[in-house]
């Protein structure tokens, strides 16, 4: 058993683990010793997600649950047994939310009360929720600390800032030890085209020309390994109840930067073209975000260790290997 494992609970609940952040933080539990409950969400096909890719070792070692976030019966089935909760079951693409408000509010707010209000009942020592620097909105001030107004700039950052302020307010109310997890732009293997590093790599693969929104938004990118470990290291750490902690590198780069970067990595000179139908409305565009992780060091012993150009190197080796996940010429909104 590894450090990141020691003062861990015993058994741990883990939602949304088939998803990008969340398998990968099954992966790292496991790996680490822990007793792992893995909640996915329902499908007739007994589908997975991501889990379904993790190697036997890994998954001979999980306990998988189906449900439904939103269902506060299952919900409460899932958690019964465990000693700690890492929620990260959510609906997280931004354009999506403009054209389904309220499944966002249904599950990420419902969601998350679902399961403090779980905790509370059962005895849960520790939740870990999942925030976003979405909530944030463009900054006011750089680099943005936990300190910073949040702001609601889309449906999605609005249901998110709805989700922590549950979580806070049973932390407030009713004592339930919370702690509030806000990584900034996370990616690396297994993330979906709906977000911005994979569907320039597959664009770059497969298409004559890369199509995006908005180039000008500057945002502070972790790998998410390091962002797994932000996790686990909040659930080992004492007196962290209430708190939120930003897990950032505290440096910002353009998407036009970052799309130079991954066409160099890759060595390709795709033209990159503007599409409208993937520009944000304008006054819902966070223009900038770029995170104070003072806390993190100071709270977790927590900075990134992956450098951008290598986490970017893992992600595009994976993609190439990867690519029948991915349909480049649709818009994955």
């Amino acid at each position: 058993m590894t450090d990141l494992a020691a003062g861990l609970a015993k058994k741990v609940l883990v939602t949304g683990s088939e998803g990008f952040i969340g398998s990968h933080l099954v992966e790292e539990l496991v790996r680490d010793g822990q007793s792992v409950r893995a909640f996915v969400q329902y499908t007739s096909r007994n589908d997975w997600g991501w889990l379904d890719d993790l190697s036997a070792d890994v998954m001979n070692n999980v306990e998988i649950v189906t449900g439904d976030i939103r269902d506060p019966f299952s919900v409460r089935e899932a958690v019964k047994g465990c000693e700690q909760v890492f929620h990260l079951a959510a609906l997280i693409a931004i354009p999506y939310s403009y054209r389904a408000p309220l499944e966002y509010v249904q599950t990420n707010v419902v969601g998350t009360l679902n399961v403090v209000q779980a905790a509370r009942d059962l005895g849960i020592s520790k939740v870990i929720h999942t925030s976003t620097s979405e909530v944030y909105g463009s900054a006011l001030y750089v680099p943005i600390d936990e300190k910073h107004p949040l702001q609601g700039q889309s449906p999605y950052s609005a249901s998110k800032i709805g989700a922590d302020k549950i979580a806070e307010s049973y932390f407030l109310s009713f004592g339930v030890p919370v702690v509030t997890i806000r990584p900034f732009n996370t990616f690396g293997p297994r993330q979906s085209a709906r977000a911005l590093i994979p569907t320039v790599i597959t664009q770059a693969f497969s298409r004559e020309f890369i199509e995006l929104g908005s180039l000008d938004p500057i945002r502070d990118m972790n790998f998410v390994k390091d962002t797994v470990r932000g996790f686990v290291l909040a659930a080992k750490a004492a007196n962290l109840d209430g708190e939120a902690i930003n897990l950032c590198r505290g440096d910002g780069v353009s998407i036009g930067a970052l799309v130079e970067m991954i066409q160099k990595i890759m060595g390709t000179e795709k033209e990159v073209r503007i599409a409208q139908s993937r520009l944000r409305p304008e006054k819902s565009e966070v223009v900038r975000l770029i995170g104070d992780n003072s806390r993190a060091k100071e709270r977790l012993g927590w900075q990134p260790r992956t450098s951008l150009e290598l986490g970017l190197r893992q992600t595009v080796a994976w993609i190439q290997k990867n690519q029948r996940y991915f349909k480049p010429n649709i818009y994955n909104q």
